[in-house]
Parts: structure tokens; C-alpha cells; sequence
């Protein structure tokens, strides 16, 4: 039986609760990009606005319930897919070329990307950069830049 018991806490440690803070977002809550679809063909700069539906928006660093602040993941693998699996954030999302943070609450930003196909997903992180639990992401989409 403590086997079993084990396993189960090892089981649920793996699953749901694979972000380190631990910060809650219900279930419905839904991140997307507003007006920029996958498959677009774009050109530099290219604007991109976040929508964000049963959550609100704070600034990193403001520990408020049911908030979070945006990140735009650009050419990598989606969240939970990366080097680490769902652990690979545990600590908080890194802050480098494919992980851009909006810490002051920002909603709509300019992305001066080259020529070629790029992928971007959208990631609400907590007051410590740490994605929720469960996760609140966009789909990712992909976009190709034009000459």
C-alpha cells in the first residue's frame, strides 16, 4: 500500500502540478493572439496584440489571484515540449531571444523579426515568471515574414 501511495503523489508530481509556485488558473481561461492567424503572411515589424478571456493582467512581481503577465515564445518548441517538459520552467521563463517577458502588464508589442518562417505562442506567466497551473497558452502559430 505505501507503495501504491507513492506512486500516486509521484504520479500527481509529474502531472498537474508541474510548476514549482503552483499558482492556480481555472480551467477556461484562454491566452490567443488578436487579428494575427496561423499560416499569415506578414511584414517586419509585425505588431502582435494578446487576448487574454477569465484572467486578468498584472505586472510581474504583483502577487494578485487570477492574474498573470504576457511572454512570447518565438521559434521554439511549445510549452511543456522543450528540453525539460513541463518542468523545464519550473523556475520561471527565461528572459533571451526566444522568450520575450512583458513584465510591466503590456498587451500588444512589436516584433522586428527577419525574413522566414517563425513560430510564436503566448504563455501567461505568474507574478514570478512561472507558468500556472494548469498552463494558460495560445495555440502556437506560425507566421512567415516577407522580404
Amino acid at each position: 500500500m505505501r507503495h501504491l501511495l507513492t506512486g500516486l503523489i509521484t504520479a500527481a508530481a509529474l502531472t498537474g502540478a508541474a510548476f514549482a509556485q503552483d499558482t492556480p488558473a481555472p480551467d477556461d481561461a484562454e491566452l490567443y493572439f488578436i487579428g494575427l492567424e496561423d499560416g499569415a503572411e506578414v511584414t517586419a515589424p509585425v505588431t502582435v496584440q494578446f487576448g487574454l478571456r477569465g484572467m486578468g493582467v498584472a505586472p510581474a512581481g504583483v502577487e494578485q489571484e487570477m492574474t498573470g503577465h504576457h511572454h512570447i515564445f518565438i521559434n521554439r518548441p511549445p510549452l511543456g515540449e522543450g528540453e525539460f517538459g513541463a518542468e523545464e520552467f519550473e523556475l520561471g521563463i527565461p528572459s533571451d531571444e526566444n522568450h520575450i517577458h512583458f513584465g510591466g502588464g503590456q498587451t500588444e508589442t512589436t516584433l522586428d523579426l527577419p525574413p522566414g518562417e517563425h513560430t510564436l505562442q503566448l504563455v501567461l506567466g505568474d507574478h514570478g515568471h512561472v507558468p500556472h497551473n494548469p498552463p494558460v497558452t495560445s495555440d502556437v502559430i506560425t507566421i512567415t515574414v516577407s522580404e
